[in-house]
């Protein structure tokens, strides 16, 4: 069993590919009450959200860097917890490649790495030409954000609100076609560290991911030796189609929780 971490120790949230700190909606605060005393930080990485103004870099080291130093404006040093899915679990694992010691733990969704896992197998072939047509050409609003839902989540039950709610996000904080294209450079490009990075790290998959082959997590667990929990129904967006198997699968992991809950019928 592992060990609890501080409850002084902050949480860093990592979101994905041209996705920003709000469209975690009320994750954070459902995860605040699941783990009283939490601070939880929910850093843009460049290009999105409140840095929509920045180059995004073409490599996730420089993602690595932005996080770091958005981490030292707000005075936060020491060991840090980390959540990230997909883009953000690169950025995650590339920050434990680097600086170890900078992370206690981490808890990754529905990633993927170069070298463990084929082009197709990161990014699934049904969705190239939805992908490039409506979110790399200019279409913008609550039909792209429909695509994105559509695309990513197969729990969620109100759908149309949330795209109308997410389209407000673009028209504020959009990012460039050209951010995109870097983002989708980085990922593709970066490649698995030679040896695994950290040891304390529970990887999430979901079996119904539209996006990205669930294979891919698979891999990472086998190769790394790290646990991986399963949810069978769960798209791409883990934390938006089923917050409270993630939050049950944390605390299991941390071992702060009693008892193993079917949710909505599959058992975890």
């Amino acid at each position: 069993m592992h060990a609890t971490p501080s409850p002084t120790r902050p949480w860093v949230f990592l979101r994905g590919l041209i996705r920003q700190h709000r469209h975690w909606e009320d994750f954070p605060e459902r995860f605040r009450a699941a783990f009283p005393g939490t601070l939880v930080l929910l850093p843009d990485l460049p290009g999105n959200g409140d840095l929509c103004d920045r180059d995004s870099p073409l490599a996730i080291a420089g993602m690595v860097a932005s996080v770091r130093k958005q981490l030292a404006s707000q005075h936060i040093s020491g060991p840090v917890n980390v959540l990230a899915l997909s883009l953000g679990a690169m950025t995650a694992i590339e920050w434990m490649r680097q600086f170890p010691e900078d992370i206690e733990r981490a808890v990754l969704m529905n990633t993927s790495l170069r070298g463990m896992s084929t082009f197709s197998e990161r990014l699934r072939p049904d969705n190239y030409r939805a992908i490039f047509a409506n979110l790399l050409r200019g279409r913008a609003g609550i039909e792209r954000e429909q695509l994105v839902l559509d695309i990513s989540s197969n729990l969620y039950p109100h759908k149309a609100a949330l795209a109308e709610k997410w389209a407000g996000y673009a028209a504020t904080h959009p990012t460039s076609t050209a951010n995109a294209l870097r983002q989708l450079t980085a990922a593709a490009r970066y490649r698995a560290p030679a040896a695994r990075p950290h040891e304390h790290v529970l990887l999430l998959q979901s079996l119904g991911d539209r996006l990205v082959n669930p294979v891919c997590s698979t891999r990472i667990a086998d190769t790394w030796r790290w646990p991986l929990q399963t949810h069978a129904s769960a798209g791409h967006d883990l934390t938006l189609d089923d917050p409270d198997w993630v939050l049950a699968r944390i605390a299991d992991w941390l071992g702060t929780h009693s008892g193993s809950p079917t949710i909505n019928g599959d058992e975890k």
